[in-house]
């Protein structure tokens, strides 16, 4: 457990991230990782009164602020009308729905831990993060930046027709994964995001174009080893790398399949 000397209910997001410049304070999310860890914080930073807690639907796409819980994610209606649903699936296995109800967005994303399904599942849409200080970037560039004291103010996810499969393995349904895996096909080109690796999420594209709109068998097998030669795969108490590779291999070529499969292609 961690040790609180002072906690503070910011005023505005100016408070939050002078604060936060301090070594010493922190920026609470839903505590549900934090919690687990040992820690003396002289400054516990509460953003819960600037109203970051709202998923917000715009013409171009969503706009999910830093506070919004997982299960927010996982039962908004118009948010999961989009990409199949994928992102209410990416959730379902956190833990259990108390867990949920209390780790946020900006926890998950912002801590870019390498289990995470969020990371995973978000790296392959158009998602952007909005910094205070640092604007608005593209998650996928925010994901390699090194962790500085800036604070996540929302996520942004554009709406388009990508197609997308979310798929893991874990040892229990409410597990770390082993390793997780988002397909998705868009404008008849294809991505993939695997997570878990046990290193964050690592998206690959398909820029030599090796799988077609509707692949075969053969494509699908030769684009599969273009991924186990790119992205690393490591070992620790849950997996091998050696396991976590051909996992990888069976997941990708399971959610090619669920993608082309639903129109009958």
């Amino acid at each position: 457990m961690f040790t609180i000397k002072n906690y503070v209910v910011v005023k505005d997001l100016e408070e939050a991230y002078v604060l936060n410049q301090k070594r010493s304070n922190v920026v609470l999310g839903g505590i549900a990782w934090l919690k687990m860890g040992e820690r003396n914080i002289q400054n516990a930073i509460d953003l819960s009164g600037l109203g970051l807690d709202k998923i917000e639907e715009t013409e171009e796409g969503f706009e999910i602020g830093s506070m919004v819980t997982l299960r927010e994610l996982e039962t908004n209606t118009a948010l999961n009308s989009y990409f199949n649903g994928v992102i209410a699936k990416s959730t379902e296995h956190i833990v259990g729905v108390q867990f949920r109800n209390c780790a946020t967005v900006g926890g998950s994303i912002f801590s870019r831990f390498g289990f995470s399904d969020i990371l995973t599942c978000l790296l392959a849409l158009d998602a952007y993060v909005e910094l205070y200080k640092g604007g608005v970037i593209p998650l996928r560039e925010f994901a390699d930046m090194p962790k500085d004291n800036d604070i996540l103010v929302k996520v942004i996810i554009k709406k388009d027709r990508r197609e997308v499969s979310y798929l893991t393995h874990r040892r229990t349904a409410t597990d770390i994964p082993v390793i997780a895996c988002t397909v998705a096909r868009v404008n008849h080109k294809w991505q993939v995001v695997l997570g878990a690796r046990p290193s964050k999420a690592k998206l690959l594209l398909d820029k030599e174009q090796m799988l077609s709109n509707n692949p075969t068998e053969e494509e699908i097998n030769k684009f599969i080893e273009y991924i186990k030669e790119n992205i690393q795969f490591g070992s620790n108490m849950r997996a091998s790398a050696e396991f976590r590779k051909h996992l990888a291999g069976v997941l990708c070529k399971r959610g090619i399949k669920e993608i082309t499969e639903r129109k009958g292609l």
